[in-house]
């Protein structure tokens, strides 16, 4: 049984097919890549899945059950996490606290218990903290724990986005463009994180427009061209795709 399956999966935006009865699957501790040009339906995808839109039709199932129809933080207490394409970093909020927010999901302490520091809501709090510190010391960050985000260069802040959705205790990390603008040394360094990362188990469904560390780090990728599938199997398979050489790669795989 595949840990996420996508089944005929739509999503229309007026008289715009974003999505396109789209079917696939991500197996257990697999890394899986999206592409495909701009506008070919990625992020779209990755919102659906996180439950940020609703699908027009179609259904989504982690790990055997449905979740199509779930709240987006219901979709995380099932194990799914996330970054964003643009920096969701809250500026003026220190590293430590950026990353406590992600952890926050995984609270049982009602609002009641925050605002009366009953001493169950401060255990927790302290297990909150000591997890967010060791996700920024498993990813380097620890250094800059009580510095302001703000004042993270964009690579810091693409790792501290990183950290964050870790502190959810993922059971499947979709990571979108978690290397662009970014020149080639923190590349590399994302990439090593991400392959340590799956190394540990986490499963990862990644949008990525750098095709070298696409064609070097997945196991298979999926190919989207206007919200369809036109290709999807092993990196060298989907590279010789004479369909995926035509809507995408052609340029790109000059540059490789």
């Amino acid at each position: 049984m595949s840990f996420l399956h996508i089944a005929d999966l739509q999503r229309n935006f007026g008289g715009l097919r974003a999505v396109s009865d789209l079917t696939f699957s991500v197996a257990q501790g697999e890394i899986k890549a999206v592409i495909g040009p701009n506008g070919a339906g990625k992020t779209t995808l990755f919102n659906l899945i996180a439950g940020v839109t609703p699908p027009s039709s179609g259904q989504i199932t982690l790990d055997g059950a449905r979740i199509d129809q779930l709240k987006p933080y219901q979709r995380v207490e099932r194990g799914i996490a996330r970054t964003f394409q643009n920096l969701q970093i809250f500026k003026d909020m220190t590293v430590l606290e950026n990353v406590m927010v992600g952890r926050h999901a995984r609270t049982r302490c009602d609002v009641l218990h925050g605002l009366l520091r009953t001493r169950a809501a401060l255990r927790e709090e302290e297990a909150i903290r000591d997890s967010a510190t060791q996700q920024l010391e498993r990813l380097g960050l620890a250094h800059r724990a009580d510095d302001r985000a703000g004042s993270l260069s964009f690579g810091e802040c693409k790792v501290l986005e990183i950290a964050r959705a870790l502190a959810a205790e993922p059971k499947l990390l979709l990571l979108d463009e978690p290397t662009a603008g970014l020149p080639h040394a923190e590349t590399e360094r994302i990439t090593d994180t991400i392959r340590a990362l799956n190394a540990e188990g986490v499963t990862v469904l990644l949008v990525e427009h750098n095709m070298r560390m696409v064609m070097r780090l997945s196991h298979s990728i999926l190919v989207l061209n206007y919200g369809r599938r036109i290709a999807e199997g092993p990196a060298e398979a989907v590279r010789r795709d004479p369909a995926v050489l035509e809507a995408y790669l052609g340029e790109e795989d000059d540059d490789a």
